[in-house]
This record gives structure tokens, sequence and C-alpha cells, in this order.
């Protein structure tokens, strides 16, 4: 095959980086926290915010945010 100069499209990245690359990515998913802590204190513990919640606290995980100091 021939051969290409172009960059490569796979690039390894960082997700966790908060800087202009990640956008709002950190401040979004606390402010979406504090949302669903709202809505569980107002409709109660449903399934779906139960699910909701195991997927903002894996986002904590990933982008290394610390709960205690929200």
């Amino acid at each position: 095959m021939w051969l290409r100069n172009k960059r490569p499209h796979n690039m390894v990245y960082s997700v966790d980086r908060k800087g202009a690359k990640s956008g709002g990515k950190v401040a979004n998913a606390i402010q979406h926290y504090k949302f669903l802590l709202k809505r569980i204190e107002f409709e109660g513990n449903t399934l779906w915010l139960q699910n909701a919640m195991t997927k903002v606290l894996a986002k904590f995980k990933k982008y290394a945010v610390n709960i205690a100091k929200i």
C-alpha cells in the first residue's frame, strides 16, 4: 500500500483533563449530582434516580472528583 502522511486518528489522550479541551465536563457532572440530590429529596429514591446516581458517581471516579468537597 501507499505511505500515508496524515495524523494518526486514534490519539491517546487523557479523558479527565480539566483544561479547555474537556470543556465543562466536571462542572456539568457536579451540577447534575446536585440536581439529582434535590430530586431524590423531593420524589424519593426511585429506580431511575438510582441508575442516574450510579452514572454520576462513575463520572466522579473517572474525573477524580472528591464527593466530600462538593
